[in-house]
């Protein structure tokens, strides 16, 4: 497991999770498994990349009750192999 990067957030992360070579369902598969990891209130940053993971992933945690904090690319450039940096925290 990677030092996650805490550049630019004002929460205290505590887990990473890179699934940037990851598809669909595997991508919330092991979203799912970090969290339940994490006790109430931990924050774990996830990279991800692609159209289906940036709409999948985030929509599941939520469905499963658990808070996106943010969700934003890594570079500006906006193309379609931008890796994304999602922070969540489990409620």
């Amino acid at each position: 497991m990677n030092t996650p990067s805490t550049k630019g957030t004002d929460f205290d992360i505590s887990f990473f999770l890179d699934i940037t070579g990851e598809v669909c369902p595997l991508t919330f598969v092991k979203t799912k498994l970090l969290l339940e990891r994490m006790t109430p209130g931990e924050v774990a940053e996830v990279r991800l990349r692609g159209a289906e993971p940036l709409e999948n992933v985030p929509r599941s945690v939520r469905d499963h009750g658990h808070a996106v904090l943010s969700l934003e690319p890594e570079k500006a450039d906006g193309g379609a192999d931008t890796v994304y940096r999602l922070l969540i925290r489990r409620e």
